[in-house]
């Protein structure tokens, strides 16, 4: 106890140090976690899928050897075993954890931006259970968010325990959701980088997490690979080079295509979730069962469309898969996804959009050799880069999405490819359409950054943008009597009062507090009292073309609401008077409110 006690004081007095070693302390339990979900996942996949209904999932070339498997020996519990599932994980997320539903990957979002990188210490284990029944079972969702919320979780947990500030914490759970990711997709560079780019849908990284989420991520990813014997691609893939220019042009068009796939993909998964299973009156605990229920029955006509499906992609690209096949199992496994997930059942999107894009990316492949023999050779290379073009519109990642398909694929070859049809996607995509409905647009939209860009954008605007343009300040006279002060100024919403002398220079200022004992009190000498006679002893002015920044530190001085605005080359002459609400509205005007909208178009939902 006394030793715990005295590291996290040291932990605690020395911040670079600090963020290091829990770093490595976060990318050790990010490691050992995903060691645990793909136990626990394996477990269910074999007692449900494989042993129960009789069928064995192909696997990807890094996995095990992939082959086409047999159709499902008992083919009718298809129509069971997915809704069994929803249940179990409904039961189990909607009566502890209801913030563990869907996918874990934007309540991890959520958490980073407005409450202050806190995640309840129950989630992870949750998160474990019921996304490995929702997958096990036949679910079609992925690793991604369940593990990203269990590294995320103790990363929270940690900074808790050590009584770290919200920032500490958030880089934290950022660190543990890179770790996590890094590791069960055997990409710690994606995974890191993904992490600090999956908060914003604009081109903009939480680079203060970069360091910390690639030491946990290096960390995470040797314990899971150093246990599992696991440390190459996860895709077996031939070698893919990119020599022939004129494939450029059809890459872009791919890159249209994904985006238009992927605009599909968001609008059905949340179309799905606000118009189906929103308006369903059954409990919530009972919506993922239905929509086990629904995979199920599309399952037992087109079982490619279960569980993860990353083998199909390998046998896509393998050429092994016809296209009429291909391209049905890509429609299929979007409604497929948007059932699972958005009935409230636990997965990330990652794998299934890594399938949806791959298959899309492999039938453009195919076609284009079908077509243009001499110069589409590959078509596995259109199946690789769809997979991140896909990714990279509906999730605004393009960055991270290459770097993980290129390190989950070892497609380095392809990089050029990789680059543009990933460009090309995300700026297609609607800024509005996300997988992500949590993500702010940029860092200065973020709860999380509230205040860090005040300066800088006050500093941006000059005295005179901000100042009333129709009112006229209420100015008086140095021998105004106080009857006319006081009528003045009860029909005025100033609390600061210039006063000029006879040629119109400033004498002073009277402040609103100084007279409100004239409008209360009785038998006072009104008529021996004169404007001269209330000035204040001291007078702060602001230059209307002093910037925004500098004003409202001399409003902080003068403790004052309320200040005079003078001109800089005739600092004597009363322009107009500024107040801190003016300064404010100047401050909304430039930056967009960081609300996220309600309506499913307008976020992607």
């Amino acid at each position: 106890m006394i030793l715990w006690q005295r590291l996290s004081a040291g932990l605690r007095s020395h911040h670079v140090t600090r963020l290091v070693v829990l770093s490595v302390l976060v990318g050790v339990v990010a490691g050992v976690g995903a060691l645990a979900f793909n136990l626990v996942l394996d477990t269910s996949n074999e007692v449900f899928l494989h042993r129960i209904v009789g069928y064995e999932l192909p696997k990807p070339g890094g996995e095990g050897a992939t082959v086409m498997p047999e159709p499902p020996q008992r083919r009718w519990l298809l129509l069971i075993v997915p809704a069994l599932g929803g249940l179990l994980s409904g039961l189990l997320v909607f009566t502890f954890a209801p913030e563990a539903e869907g996918h874990g990957t934007d309540a991890m979002i959520d958490s980073y931006h407005r409450k202050g990188g806190v995640i309840r210490k129950r989630i992870p284990f949750l998160k474990t259970l019921a996304s490995a029944l929702t997958i096990g079972t036949g679910g079609s969702a992925g690793r991604e968010g369940p593990i990203a919320q269990v590294g995320a979780g103790f990363g929270s947990a940690l900074g808790g325990w050590l009584k770290a500030s919200d920032r500490e914490r958030r880089i934290l759970l950022l660190a543990g959701a890179g770790a996590g990711i890094g590791a069960v997709f055997r990409a710690p560079l994606g995974g890191a980088i993904f992490a600090s780019e999956v908060l914003y849908r604009e081109m903009e990284f939480e680079s203060a997490a970069l360091v910390p989420t690639f030491i946990a991520s290096i960390i995470s990813y040797s314990i899971y690979s150093g246990v599992t014997g696991k440390w190459g691609a996860i895709f077996a893939v031939p070698p893919l080079q990119f020599n022939h220019p004129l494939e450029l042009p059809l890459y872009v068009l791919l890159g249209v295509a994904c985006a238009g796939m992927g605009i599909l993909y968001v609008k059905s998964f949340y179309g799905t979730r606000d118009w189906v299973f929103r308006r369903l009156p059954v409990p919530r605990h009972i919506k993922p069962m239905l929509g086990g229920l629904a995979v199920g029955g599309l399952g037992y006509f087109l079982p490619q469309v279960l569980s993860m499906g990353y083998g199909w992609v390998q046998l896509a690209m393998d050429g092994q898969l016809p296209l009429t096949l291909i391209l049905i199992v890509a429609f299929a496994k979007i409604a497929a996804t948007s059932l699972t997930i958005s009935s409230g059942g636990s997965g990330g999107v990652f794998a299934p959009s890594m399938v949806i894009g791959g298959l899309l990316g492999a039938a453009f492949g195919i076609v284009g050799q079908r077509l243009l023999p001499g110069i589409v050779m590959q078509p596995a290379a259109f199946a690789l880069v769809g997979m991140a073009g896909f990714f990279a519109g509906a999730a605004k990642t393009p960055v991270s999405s290459l770097i993980m398909v290129s390190e989950m694929t070892k497609g380095y070859g392809l990089l050029a490819p990789l680059m543009l049809t990933t460009t090309v996607s995300y700026l297609l995509t609607p800024r509005r359409i996300s997988l992500y409905e949590h993500q702010v647009n940029r860092r200065a939209d973020s709860p999380a950054h509230e205040g860090e860009f005040v300066t800088d954008i006050l500093e941006r605007i000059q005295v005179a943008d901000a100042m009333p343009r129709a009112a006229t300040p209420t100015v008086l006279r140095r021998d105004a009597p106080l009857p006319e002060i006081l009528e003045m100024v009860a029909g005025s919403q100033q609390h600061v009062f210039p006063v000029v002398n006879p040629d119109g220079t400033l004498a002073g200022v009277i402040y609103f507090d100084d007279i409100r004992i004239f409008f209360t009190e009785r038998g006072l000498p009104a008529r021996a009292v004169v404007a001269q006679d209330l000035l204040a002893n001291e007078i702060t002015t602001i230059a209307r073309e002093e910037d925004l920044s500098a004003a409202l530190r001399k409003f902080r001085i003068a403790g004052r609401e309320e200040l005079p605005v003078v001109s800089i080359t005739d600092p004597q002459r009363i322009v107009g008077v500024l107040s801190r609400h003016h300064i404010l509205a100047a401050y909304h005007d430039r930056v967009p409110s960081s609300r996220p909208p309600s309506t499913p178009t307008s976020t992607g939902s």
